[in-house]
């Protein structure tokens, strides 16, 4: 007989905290479920590490774990299809170009068909993101079962399947460790030797597989069948009370009548982030250095390295907006959402925020490519739009919430991929524009596509650049690192400017966008607002680090182009902010596209207060446009509407998206599945809170009625500023204000004092055009409240 073993080797705090509002807060968020899962997309449970990813299904019988290594591409380099990285190698793209320029001139405007035609062109090779495979759990058990519960802890970043059959009450739990880079499956009882199991490591057939095992140890090896690139995946199993044995396949392992069992599993493939081949070193040596160092620990050590890392990125924020643990599951929640109570409806909106930053950390670690169409996890080899990076809004939604709820270090693998697509970058600015820099179109995959595809609504997006270079920027603003404006943001950020400065040409007198398209929507012109607006900020931003820096001459070029260039911002025959330079928008369509407000969002422009007509035709536009659209254009619009301080409204489109856009797991469905949406709602209910894109910091800028009290820590704001808040009845009560470096600030006045929290001194401070202007000391805490708090009722 083994050693009896407790429920689980892990266990779960039962952590509450007092609300504002008398209530028992739910300080631990959890998703869960009395089922497993029967359908990947809507029931899923994910868990991630940046680089790979798994999808619990929680089965009784059988426990599968569908896996996702993010380098596993087809096409690329070695590709069977063929690859150009979306230039053609011959024939003069320019040239078409240059016609459709002319027909603009002269037309004004031609359809994307036609467009399509001159300047699209069929791709080959481009690939597809893969499904790694799938871990078969074969469990042996008898009984009825009961007590079934299955739960993803937001706090602990672990998964755990409960339920007692026979008697018997088993537990599992699942995590992946960034520290060690492994997936961990437990397996537990309450009775010695209640554990059998049979583990199946399963493959897709487009790729060939070589199994081994050896002492524990199942290893799998192989090739795409497209392009040849080397995988390979290793499983450990260990058990307690019971030794492990090979199982009837070749790619199986089995244990019987064990006390408890852990599983290991690392992959990698030989992909290599590099211009132009993509292509390192065979897998098997760094691998196997991750599994043995892994299987070399216990696993309470590998527990506890998770956790640490994990909970100093989860941890830095919470949230109460009044919520109380909800005796619903996640898909009942998110069905009674505006039907069960104030208390349920915080519950799912507290949830789905953390949701949305437990999502980040788990599918963008350091080390990793970014989070694309659908974070890490995809269990198609033929996915939606190829799970994918397009750039015309939806990987930069997914880093959204980075700066602003506090996990910077999520963003490194967007600046290792934006980097590595600048060689190619260059071959498109070159071929397909005649142009110096660097610049890419729509959509790209992890081998350098930077060209154009053959979809007449969605393959001209050479702004793409620039908006990713605001996510370098913005950087800067939120964190004030100098060494990283000059030696990582600076460079690209002008050579993405010069392609510009080149790529512009004069029409009525000014420097302007041709041809442009905004996003889906209408034809091709001159000068669509978007265009005009994204290009406007990159000048004005480069041109500011230029100067930050003192590379005067480059700020000078970019300042006399600045003075020529159209900015994009127009108000329209109805009030509209108009979408293209000729005003031709109507009234009743409602695209979901709302491009013509970049400016307000993501953008810097537009504020109520500096530009109130401009914010104004904003509202007008987005009450034309309607709250409804698919799931990323959803999150946009919360963002607008708070950027707009319209709290009530931006909680308004929060509903449509639970409503409309939100699957039982909490996945955003545009549809399908499709991350940005999580990604861009976090970050909109972050805007609601905390604001500093005007220049200085505004406390709860678009709190909504249904938020009356409550309690955020931990936000961030542009200035190295960490920022905690508590409200009642609406109004501020208290918020600390911790600087990550000393230097001038800026909070937008509404009646507030400043004291230091050590000393209780108040600060000087002096008030300009109703902002309050100061300086704070790095790490030392301030106290912002009202000068004359409001008088109970």
């Amino acid at each position: 007989m083994g050693v009896i073993q407790p429920k689980a080797i892990f266990f779960s705090l039962a952590i509450t905290v007092l609300s504002l509002s008398g209530q028992t807060a739910w300080a631990s968020p959890l998703l869960w479920f009395n089922s497993p899962a029967s359908d990947w997309e809507q029931e899923g449970m994910p868990i991630g590490n940046g680089a790979m990813g798994a999808v619990i299904f929680g089965g009784v019988e059988q426990e599968v774990l569908q896996l996702n290594e993010k380098t596993l591409w087809e096409g690329g380099p070695g590709s069977k299809q063929g690859y150009d990285y979306g230039v053609p190698p011959k024939g003069d793209q320019v040239a078409a170009l240059r016609k459709v320029q002319k027909t603009l001139a002269e037309q004004s405007s031609m359809t994307p068909e036609a467009a399509a035609e001159l300047m699209g062109r069929d791709i080959k090779g481009y690939g597809n993101y893969q499904n790694f495979g799938e871990l078969e759990i074969d469990i042996a058990g008898r009984g009825e079962v009961s007590d079934y519960r299955r739960e993803l802890d937001l706090a602990r970043g672990i998964a755990t399947v409960s339920y007692r059959r026979g008697g018997v009450n088993y537990t599992r739990e699942y995590f992946y460790s960034y520290p060690d880079q492994v997936l961990v499956a437990h397996l537990s009882a309450d009775q010695a030797d209640a554990i059998s199991v049979n583990v199946v490591l399963d493959i897709p057939e487009n790729r060939s597989a070589t199994f081994t095992r050896k002492d524990g140890l199942l290893t799998v090896v192989g090739a795409l069948k497209d392009n040849g690139l080397i995988y390979e995946g290793q499983v450990v199993l260990r058990a307690k009370g019971a030794k492990v044995s090979s199982g009837n396949r070749d790619n199986s392992l089995a244990v019987k009548n064990a006390s408890s069992v852990t599983l290991l599993f690392s992959a990698a493939t030989n992909y290599r982030q590099q211009y132009p081949d993509y292509r390192g070193d065979h897998p098997h040596r760094r691998l196997n250095q991750t599994v043995t160092k892994a299987r070399a620990k216990t696993l309470a050590q590998i527990h506890d390295a998770h956790i640490q890392d994990y909970q100093a990125l989860f941890g830095r924020v919470s949230l109460d907006i009044g919520q109380a643990e909800p005796e619903l599951s996640t898909p009942e929640l998110l069905a009674h959402y505006g039907k069960g109570g104030a208390a349920t409806d915080r519950a799912l909106e507290a949830l789905y925020f953390q949701f949305g930053r437990y999502l980040l950390i788990s599918s963008s670690r350091a080390g990793s490519l970014p989070a694309n169409l659908q974070g890490v996890w995809n269990h198609s080899n033929t996915p939606p739009w190829n799970a994918d990076y397009h750039v015309n809004i939806n990987l930069q939604m997914n880093y959204w919430p980075a700066l602003v709820t506090n996990l910077a270090e999520t963003t490194e693998p967007l600046y290792d991929f934006v980097d590595s697509l600048v060689a190619p970058g260059r071959v498109s600015a070159k071929k397909l524009v005649g142009a110096e820099g660097w610049t890419l179109f729509l959509n790209t995959n992890i081998y350098g596509f930077t060209g154009v595809i053959a979809w007449p609504t969605a393959f001209w997006q050479p702004e793409s650049a620039a908006w990713l270079m605001q996510h370098y920027y913005e950087h800067y603003l939120f964190t004030g690192d100098e060494t990283f404006l000059a030696e990582r943001a600076y460079p690209i950020m002008k050579e993405a400017a010069r392609f510009w400065l080149d790529a512009l040409v004069e029409d009525q007198g000014a420097l302007v966008v041709s041809p442009s398209f905004s996003p889906e929507h209408g034809d091709f012109t001159v000068a669509a607002a978007m265009s005009q607006q994204i290009v406007t900020e990159l000048l004005r931003n480069t041109r500011a680090a230029a100067q930050q820096l003192g590379d005067q001459a480059f700020a000078l070029r970019l300042e006399a182009a600045l003075a020529k260039l159209d900015p994009g911002l127009r108000i329209g025959g109805w009030g509209q902010l108009q979408e293209w330079r000729e005003d031709v928008d109507e009234k009743d369509n409602q695209h979901r596209h709302v491009s013509q407000l970049y400016a307000l969002h993501p953008g810097r422009v537009i504020s109520p207060a500096q530009t109130p007509k401009l914010a104004e035709a904003a509202k007008v536009t987005l009450n034309a446009r309607g709250d409804g659209g698919t799931g990323w254009s959803q999150a946009w619009k919360i963002n607008f509407w708070a950027r707009l301080l319209d709290g009530d409204r931006a909680h308004k489109v929060l509903g449509e998206q639970f409503k409309r856009s939100t699957l039982p797991n909490l996945w955003d469905n545009h549809p399908p599945f499709q991350i940005d949406g999580n990604f861009g709602a976090t970050a909109g209910m972050a805007e609601m809170l905390l604001q500093s894109h005007t220049g200085h910091v505004t406390l709860l800028p678009a709190l909504p009625s249904a938020w009356p009290e409550g309690r955020v820590t931990g936000l961030r704001a542009r200035g190295d500023l960490t920022v905690d808040i508590a409200w009642q009845e609406g109004a501020l009560t208290e918020a600390v204000l911790l600087a990550g470096r000393s230097g001038n600030y800026a909070l937008l006045n509404n009646g507030y004092q400043i004291k230091s929290s050590d000393s209780g001194r108040p600060l000087n401070t002096r008030l300009e055009d109703g902002v309050l202007r100061f300086t704070l000391d790095a790490g030392k805490r301030y106290r912002v409240t009202l000068k004359e708090p409001k008088p109970a009722l």
